[in-house]
């Protein structure tokens, strides 16, 4: 159950991430989750380092470090990928 939670909470996050950056029409699903996961855990790493503690990521603090997380990584890989 906590694998399908993950799946959909990495959609929503690379989704809403994608959207920010507008690079909706370029990503589908599975680099939504994969962005998603991967952004969260990068933003919950940044946070960790900042000392703020730990946070849960199914709160409203918790989407917003996510969403940041994911931004960040999108704007990190358009770095090294942009013509």
């Amino acid at each position: 159950m906590y694998i399908l939670l993950w799946l959909l909470f990495g959609a929503l996050v690379g989704w809403i991430a994608s959207i920010v950056m507008k690079r909706n029409r370029r990503m589908g699903l599975i680099a939504n989750i994969v962005v998603g996961l991967v952004g969260s855990a990068l933003g919950m790493w940044i946070v960790g380092l900042l000392g703020f503690g730990s946070v849960n990521a199914f709160t409203a603090t918790g989407m917003l470090v996510s969403v940041g997380g994911a931004v960040l990584l999108i704007a990190i890989v358009s770095a090294f990928t942009r013509r």
